[in-house]
């Protein structure tokens, strides 16, 4: 026994030295890994939204873990949204680690927020046929189109207060940003007042990026050894003999990138809704309420992400209401049509951006609104048919059926359907007297003499 027990005992202390060994060996490949030279390289292909602000951000974090030794942050953008570019910045701002913001492939721009990005950047480039710039502020740049429409001068006394404000913050901004890297202020406020483009020999021409190379291997050949300001302290970028790094959305970013494109959130708030509805129409089917709830909260998730109008919004839940209140309150189609009117101007109104990626389409409008307006015309029809056809179920099937009366005492009952009921009526009722229900009163039927 004794034997067994030190054998047990002996064998425990092997498996433990065993784990011990292989997790020193795995922290060894880790710690070569980390010390072998790496530079990660991100991505922003499309519109900039809340997705590309998360995934940029976790990109930024993980680089510094790995002790990267320099970010390539790729770019072919139309811009986006101001908040998600703010939020890139910030992280861009107080990297560890310098950033290389890369106009790329060849054809790519880094219009609007992409020109803030690379004025932030520790290094900016651009790739050979690519074009920056057209930095002012989308709602003002749709103005500036209405007045040209309508032929009003575009003089500065013109434009309200909210124009002016917008564009002088967004000028500060990026004269803030060319005042940090030491890039050329003038372009960067004409790049917001009068939305002007460069192409990438212009850019480098006037100081607003730092190289123009073809691949990303040549950027990086170019960039090594220049010194940047990270934090405010110097560091000399060292990019020789590295290895690239690629950092990939993960399943959190692509959800986000597809519940926050409007067509979807507007979609998953469709579902949402009509489906709460179907829930409460027929209690106890659950599967309709459950996915509803699930479709509603996402889509107000990515309504709080997105810049919509509040009014816009109000509109079509209100449209809705106006549309579901229809079908139990009929009014002749004053409230469905009402509802249908209220759910176009609404869907209209809902995003307050023209920004490319973040508009609805208005066929996708069209085909939720003419979707909605069959569903609303087929159930009122179904709820019409309904209300004239026979009951079916229920004590008032009785009125109609005849019986014959059983008289006990100065009490008379009715036999029908295998039931006993106590009857009551205006006629004289005799024992085995032929009559018809007319009416039910509680536990009593009124009835009919045939003979009346």
């Amino acid at each position: 026994m004794k034997r067994n027990k030190y054998s047990i005992i002996a064998r425990l202390f092997l498996c433990a030295a065993l784990l011990t060994g292989l997790m020193f060996f795995h922290g060894a490949i880790a710690q070569s890994e980390n010390t072998h030279p790496t530079v990660t390289v991100l991505n922003i292909q499309g519109a900039i939204g809340p997705a590309v602000q998360d995934y940029i951000e976790r990109g930024i974090k993980e680089s510094e873990k790995l002790n990267a030794k320099a970010i390539v942050l790729t770019m072919d953008t139309p811009g986006g949204l101001d908040t998600s570019m703010r939020g890139i910045i910030k992280s861009i701002l107080h990297s560890a680690i310098p950033v290389i913001s890369y106009v790329y492939p060849s054809g790519a721009r880094a219009a609007s927020a992409g020109t803030y990005i690379l004025y932030a950047s520790h290094i900016a480039a651009m790739a050979p046929g690519t074009n920056l710039g057209a930095a002012t502020p989308v709602s003002i740049t749709s103005q500036k189109k209405q007045d040209k429409e309508n032929k009003n001068t575009n003089s500065d006394t013109e434009k309200n207060a909210s124009e002016m404000k917008a564009i002088n913050d967004a000028k500060a901004y990026i004269r803030s940003l060319a005042q940090l890297r030491g890039r050329n202020e003038q372009w960067a406020s004409i790049a917001v007042t009068q939305a002007v483009s460069l192409s990438a020999t212009e850019a480098l021409k006037l100081n607003v990026i730092d190289f123009v190379s073809p691949t990303i291997h040549s950027l990086l050949a170019a960039a090594n050894g220049k010194t940047v300001l990270v934090n405010n302290a110097p560091i000399k970028i060292n990019t020789a003999h590295v290895t690239l790094l690629k950092i990939q959305p993960n399943w959190r970013d692509k959800i986000l990138t597809v519940i926050t494109d409007p067509s979807i959130a507007y979609i998953l708030l469709m579902v949402g809704v009509y489906g709460i509805f179907f829930e409460f129409m027929n209690p106890g089917y659950v599967a309709p309420g459950v996915i509803g709830a699930i479709a509603l909260f996402l889509a107000l998730y990515a309504f709080q992400l997105l810049p919509i109008n509040y009014v816009g919004f109000i509109l079509i839940v209100l449209g809705i209401i106006f549309m579901v209140a229809e079908v139990f309150f009929p009014s002749f189609g004053a409230l469905g049509l009402g509802g249908i009117i209220s759910f176009v101007i609404g869907s209209f109104l809902l995003f307050d951006t023209e920004i490319p990626g973040f508009i609805l389409p208005w066929q996708l409008i069209a085909g939720i609104t003419i979707t909605s307006g069959l569903f609303l015309i087929g159930l009122t029809q179904l709820l019409l048919r309904s209300r004239y056809k026979s009951v079916v179920s229920g004590v008032q099937t009785l009125v109609g059926k005849t019986g014959v009366i059983e008289q006990d005492g100065d009490h008379f009952w009715i036999l029908i359907n295998g039931e006993r009921w106590g009857v009551k009526s205006e006629d004289l009722l005799y024992n085995r007297q032929s009559v018809r229900v007319v009416r039910v009163d509680g536990l009593t039927l009124i009835v009919k003499a045939f003979d009346h």
